[in-house]
């Protein structure tokens, strides 16, 4: 994790608020992200979801409210912090021209400069499902999913405390769902926080040990996995998912 760093975690959000012009997309969000855990967030389109997760990887600041990540009431958010973090947006952030291994080289390089280690590119990218075939082929001719699968392997490699997945599952077919859940809960056990959010109902049941509720930009529920009531938990969070809509999934 980080060494003798105070850890960032939990990650608390307090009254925060965001509009674009008149729009009003976030209405004093209250939320806490704990370590070892994973936390689904679901809403229908337009619900501000996106818009959470961009505050969260400090690439938008809020109009109001408050970021707390650990000890520290962050303002802006310097690059240690964000080095300590990972968002993969719904469309993945990759060099088309590079192959996946050398996607995750170049970040690697950049963490050493840093003086921040990250795990070994064919390990991770493997664990994700990547073909050895495919490596070095540039990814701007792989599919969705493989693309997909590549953000997601650069974005665990460096360990981060934080990691932000908007969609994950999108264009992965059930056998990349399957991996990429079993990859979560690694993530979930080595001690990061996880935000994510998706349509595919199933995965959410599977890997969350919590939900939450957004509409029109506030939390209006959230559901929490209890050690001795699985069954209670799958009845609540299936009202919960039931609220948004149905499963929805495009595999690729």
């Amino acid at each position: 994790m980080s060494g003798a760093r105070e850890p960032i975690t939990p990650i608390v959000l307090r009254s925060i608020s965001q509009r674009f012009g008149r729009k009003v997309v976030l209405r004093g969000v209250d939320l806490e992200l704990r370590a070892r855990s994973i936390t689904g967030l679901v809403g229908a389109n337009g619900a501000g979801k996106t818009t959470l997760f961009l505050i969260l990887a400090g690439l938008l600041q809020p109009d109001g409210g408050e970021r707390r990540y650990g000890e520290r009431v962050v303002g802006d958010i310097d690059l240690e912090l964000r080095a300590r973090l990972a968002y993969v947006a719904h469309a993945p952030q990759l060099y088309p021209g590079l192959g996946a291994r050398a996607n995750l080289e170049l970040f690697a390089e950049l963490r050493r400069a840093a003086g921040l280690s990250s795990r070994p590119a064919d390990d991770v990218l493997r664990g994700l499902g990547l073909p050895a075939d495919a490596l070095d082929r540039p990814v701007s001719t792989f599919s969705r999913g493989m693309a997909q699968r590549v953000a997601l392997a650069r974005a665990v490699a460096g360990d981060p405390e934080l990691l932000l997945l908007d969609e994950p599952f999108t264009a992965l077919d059930a056998r990349g769902r399957s991996q990429l859940a079993g990859a979560l809960l690694a993530e979930r056990d080595r001690g990061a926080a996880i935000l994510l959010s998706s349509h595919d109902q199933g995965t959410l049941l599977r890997v969350c040990d919590r939900l939450v509720l957004l509409e029109a930009g506030a939390i209006v529920r959230e559901v929490e996995r209890g050690g001795d009531d699985p069954a209670g938990f799958a009845a609540r969070a299936s009202e919960v998912l039931a609220a948004v809509g149905p499963d929805d999934h495009a595999a690729a």
